[in-house]
């Protein structure tokens, strides 16, 4: 009985979390640091989008450093192949974070979080293409666990 209660708290949680954060409709799987031309991981995904749909941008993110780092997610959209915008996205600046952990002990960082950082009003139905590398100060210390740009239909 225990466990069917959990069961149902869990997919309630779950169907809430949808109805609050959105509809997730792409990711962007990038979970390594770009460090030049020479070391560029792009990722990208298409997805048909209708005018009037509202696009949030989340970062979901798991690393660990030590000292100072800012991070950057670099998107470029595009419009039927044509590029439209460059959005740059400090991962770390969000107005709504869901299950954030974060540990400082000694000027090391454990830090790990899904955040809203933006939104995008689409102006025309088309097929919208959405690339994006991440980039970041030079620390050596600096482990990438997971970062992803997720993207949710409002």
């Amino acid at each position: 009985m225990k466990k069917l209660i959990v069961l149902i708290i869990l997919t309630i949680t779950l169907i809430g979390c949808d109805s609050i954060t959105g509809e997730e409709i792409g990711r962007l799987s990038i979970n390594e640091v770009s460090t030049g031309n020479d070391n560029k991981i792009l990722k990208e995904f298409t997805v048909d989008l209708k005018k009037g749909d509202e696009i949030g941008l989340w970062s979901e993110m798991d690393m660990k450093y030590t000292g100072e780092v800012t991070l950057t997610f670099k998107l470029t959209m595009f419009k039927n192949s044509k590029r439209i915008a460059t959005i740059d996205i400090d991962p770390t600046d969000k107005y709504i974070t869901i299950g954030e952990i974060q540990k400082s002990i000694n000027g090391k960082t454990d830090w790990s979080f899904l955040g809203k950082n933006t939104s995008l009003t689409i102006d025309d139905d088309a097929t919208y293409t959405f690339k994006g590398i991440l980039i970041a100060t030079n620390n050596p210390t600096l482990q990438i666990n997971q970062a992803e740009v997720v993207f949710k239909r409002s």
